[in-house]
């Protein structure tokens, strides 16, 4: 096992290019002096970029693990207007020194929410005569991204029209691109992440490790709630505090190298920072007992 643990901004609420945020410097010295040895990117320029993004990396001691950039896969003009996005995220990515190749950031390639009334398949997916098209869309980000020295990773994602296990495996087939595997969006979309490890070990690339409720999200479904609902009814409790087998998760991971991100999806800004800080110092200590 050659594991680096890294942590994100999306605990604390930041997931977008919006105001409000808490300093990048505050959340920095808090996760390194918690034990984290990365971070994800966030928003694309929240962290800083260039020389402003390499100061505060290395004053911190911290990697970058990665960061996610949406795009619109189904829809050819959409998703050839938001290949900008793609680039900066590469340029930005591509300007962070790496010693070992294994811990390099990932460009987590993802699409947007599609299915907001609710998760697990409940809305519609991708039509079936649609999905050459998609994972031809998916392959081309892949190769740009491989272009440029880096290698990308596919996200799953809850309200996508990549959330299912079977959509998830028909991506894999469609595609040469790695996996991010997302060990709680996996579990709330009737996955079981331990098997997806037996499964595509040699194709996941990045691991999301966080905890998730499935009676949380039906409490959500039964209100009528959305995805947003979902996040903010505690579907992704602190790690151990959930549902998912996460020491089976581990066990799995002998083998792997490569960033493990911490994630415990906050809702959005207005988030007690403090109270985060505290649960994601309980979290490096949860892994820290179960050997990472």
């Amino acid at each position: 096992m050659s594991i680096k643990v890294a942590n994100a901004p999306v605990n604390f609420g930041i997931n977008r290019a919006e105001g409000g945020a808490p300093s990048p410097d505050l959340l920095l010295d808090g996760l390194a002096e918690a034990g984290y040895e990365g971070i994800d990117s966030g928003p694309i320029g929240y962290l800083g970029t260039g020389g402003g993004l390499l100061d505060r990396l290395a004053r911190t001691g911290m990697g970058l693990a990665g960061g996610q950039v949406d795009l619109r896969y189904d829809d050819e003009d959409a998703f050839a207007a938001g290949l900008a996005g793609l680039y900066t995220a590469l340029a930005v990515f591509a300007s962070v020194p790496v010693a070992d190749s294994r811990f390099a950031p990932r460009l987590t390639l993802a699409c947007p929410p599609h299915r907001r009334r609710f998760t697990q398949g409940v809305a519609p997916g991708l039509p079936g005569e649609a999905w050459a098209d998609f994972a031809s869309r998916v392959q081309e980000a892949a190769d740009r991204c491989r272009d440029r020295g880096l290698e990308p990773v596919f996200h799953h994602h809850l309200g996508t029209l990549v959330e299912t296990p079977e959509e998830v495996e028909r991506l894999l087939d469609l595609t040469d691109v790695s996996l991010c595997l997302d060990t709680g969006h996996f579990w709330l979309a009737g996955g079981d992440p331990v098997t997806a490890l037996r499964l595509w070990g040699d194709r996941i690339r990045q691991v999301h490790l966080k905890d998730a409720s499935r009676r949380a999200r039906d409490r959500a479904r039964a209100a009528g709630g959305d995805l947003a609902a979902v996040i903010a009814g505690d579907a992704f409790p602190a790690l151990g505090a959930g549902e998912v087998d996460l020491a089976g998760v581990l066990r799995e991971l002998r083998d792997y190298e490569g960033w493990l991100v911490v994630e415990q999806d906050a809702p959005g800004p207005g988030q007690d920072v403090g109270r985060a800080m505290a649960d994601q110092r309980a979290n490096r200590i949860w892994l820290s007992a179960h050997g990472l």
